[in-house]
């Protein structure tokens, strides 16, 4: 589940606590879970970053980069399930990786957490970090995004726009919550093809997908029922309970208040919509 929001905030609370040290170990958590995948083994892994100094700490889409000593990146990707926490991880069953680090602070140990062991932990060589995530493979950054980009961006496609702003090759960073919630915001009927839309709807596009995503990170973003997304501290964000749309279905809407929020199904995903803001007729 984590998207732009949940990782930019993951990343704002490992970076001034991790930048700048040693790392001491590297722990393989014993468990009974499904494997995450590690590239190009936890050995190598291991043997590569102990002694290294994390340079930074940042994010790259929906993934997490540590530029480490030496030039390498370590990207954690966590896709469903997966989190970085310095503190009080959900469970114990779940734990995949430790980082120790050298030095007395308030955390000397980060953990990588995923529940259902969909994430993956990559060890790329000094510059292999532009061939594997370049403009070729990851789009322009969601906040990034420009009106003239999401232009250029829009006219590329004639899929659904819903489709093509969870298209990481498109946009960097969006995925099914937050796509919904912006275009509700920007009153898009999300089944348009993104080559139809006119100026003044990108526009809205634009500067929807600016306020949404920003005020997400400000409530460090959204837990959701399954309790799974933690921030750094392992503590719930608060931007589930700003939701326009999502996970709403059958529920008023809350800025019309003239009809109930709609699910429909888009390239396998649930979108959530109001006909009513987003000029929808569903037979």
């Amino acid at each position: 589940m984590p998207e732009l929001p949940e990782v930019e905030t993951m990343v704002r609370g490992i970076r001034p606590v991790v930048s700048g040290r040693t790392i001491r170990d590297v722990v393989a958590c014993l468990n009974s879970c499904k494997p995450i995948s590690i590239t190009p083994s936890f050995r190598v892994l291991r043997d590569h970053l102990v002694g290294k100094k994390v340079i930074d700490v940042r994010r790259l889409g929906k993934r997490i980069v540590f530029d480490v000593s030496g030039g390498a990146n370590l990207v954690v990707e966590p896709r469903m399930t997966g989190l970085m926490v310095l503190a009080n991880p959900p469970s114990t069953q779940h734990l995949r990786l430790r980082f120790d680090f050298r030095g007395r602070a308030e955390f000397d140990s980060l953990w990588f957490w995923d529940r259902r062991g969909l994430g993956t932990v990559t060890l790329l060589a000094p510059g292999d970090i532009k061939t594997r995530f370049g403009p070729e493979v990851l789009g322009v950054d969601a906040l990034e995004m420009t009106v003239e980009a999401w232009i250029d961006c829009c006219g590329k496609s004639r899929r659904e726009i819903k489709v093509v702003l969870m298209d990481q090759k498109m946009v960097a960073g969006i995925g099914n919550l937050y796509a919904s919630e912006i275009l509700h915001l920007a009153g898009i009927n999300p089944m348009t093809p993104a080559n139809e839309l006119d100026r003044k709807s990108i526009r809205q596009l634009s500067v929807a997908s600016q306020s949404i995503l920003r005020t997400a990170i400000e409530d460090e973003g959204s837990t959701l029922g399954d309790g799974t997304y933690r921030n750094a501290l392992s503590q719930s964000g608060k931007y589930q309970n700003r939701h326009r749309v999502y996970m709403r279905e059958g529920q008023p809407c809350r800025i019309c208040r003239n009809g109930k929020i709609t699910r429909i199904v888009q390239a396998q995903r649930s979108t959530f919509l109001c006909q009513y803001c987003q000029g929808i007729s569903l037979k």
